[in-house]
């Protein structure tokens, strides 16, 4: 697991991720000022903060329950007590690594895979179930969003366009999903033939091993929509989850003396988490700033408020996990 996962060129990536990140928090903080901001901080009540940083690992904890659901409907018994590391370091390699949820699914898979007696493609079919159904608060709690605010007429100008742009996403990504889930057959056949030039000039590369393990996840996840008393059960999970992962926002107001409203929370937690695309460990540099400029234009929030807001939301979600996580990815490690 080490070898693979944690090689030196993931280190190197990460380092630099990590690089690029700082730079832009600085600017961040240069472009806000960084004394205004670090004296609302001072005035900061860490108690909301403390419960915070609680309120991401219940959120963490209560997804791993839900991937527990769709493990056991794949009669894969593993005991929760053993999940929740793996979940937790799961989260580490996301948060650590520049686009770490391209990498998260099929390290969490391989993890599970070596430390038990499942299948890769039943892990990774999981994973991937499990993270498909804790999108769907996301998409509603945008959407509501969305709505809310377009209803009130509170949008300015200038944010209409991400507004719309996430409005867009929720409902484009399920219906792409589903697309690709109804060509399953040729999105097979696709992948074997951008394969095959490479599996006849790279030893390692094999098309046909390949297409035999698309295939046969794409049947674990058609046994998993036969078995549908789970559903709900996991989805249930996945909303829970998703409000104890958006409290920390509305907990940081609380901290800086501001009380947010819910819906602006439910608009600007999934808003903010499309600017995790930036080339950072965990969007560090664009979330905070995402999440500064919606306080300010839909809030009215004063900027060094709103900063300070920001960076206190991230320090539970994010800073705090990192260390937890890190901590269960050496456990499984040693214990590996």
């Amino acid at each position: 697991m080490s070898e693979s996962t944690f090689d030196r060129r993931t280190a190197l990536k990460s380092l630099a991720g990590f690089g690029v990140a700082a730079v832009l928090l600085y600017l961040f903080g240069r472009v806000l000022g960084w004394d205004s901001i670090l004296s609302a901080l001072s005035k900061a009540d860490p108690v909301p903060v403390a419960l915070a940083c609680g309120s991401s690992l219940v959120a963490l904890t209560v997804w791993t329950k839900g991937w527990d659901v769709v493990l056991s409907s794949l009669s894969v018994e593993v005991p929760y007590r053993d999940l929740v590391p793996t979940y937790y370091a799961a989260t580490f390699a996301d948060y650590v690594t520049p686009f770490g949820k391209a990498g998260g699914g099929p390290f969490v898979a391989a993890v599970l895979s070596a430390d038990h007696e499942v299948s890769y493609e039943e892990s990774l079919a999981s994973v991937v179930t499990t993270d498909s159904l804790n999108l769907l608060p996301f998409f509603t709690f945008a959407g509501a969003g969305v709505v809310v605010l377009g209803v009130t007429g509170s949008v300015p100008t200038n944010v209409r366009p991400l507004v719309y742009a996430l409005g867009a996403v929720a409902v484009c990504v399920p219906l792409l999903a589903y697309l690709v889930w109804r060509v399953r057959g040729r999105a097979t056949r696709l992948i074997t033939r951008v394969l095959d030039p490479l599996a006849a000039r790279v030893e390692f590369v094999d098309a046909g091993s390949v297409e035999e393990r698309v295939t046969r996840f794409f049947s674990l996840i058609g046994d998993l929509g036969e078995r549908r008393s789970w559903v709900l059960e996991t989805v249930a999970f996945a909303y829970v989850g998703w409000v104890f992962f958006a409290l920390p926002l509305w907990l940081a107001g609380r901290a800086m003396g501001v009380a947010l409203p819910l819906q602006l929370v439910a608009f600007i937690v999934p808003a903010s988490s499309m600017a995790s695309l930036v080339p950072t460990p965990g969007g560090l540099g664009g979330v905070e700033a995402a999440v500064t400029g919606l306080l300010v234009t839909l809030a009215g929030v004063p900027t060094p408020t709103a900063a300070a807001i920001a960076l206190l939301y991230r320090v539970a979600s994010f800073w705090f996990v990192i260390p937890v996580g890190g901590g269960a990815t050496l456990w499984l490690t040693y214990r590996s």
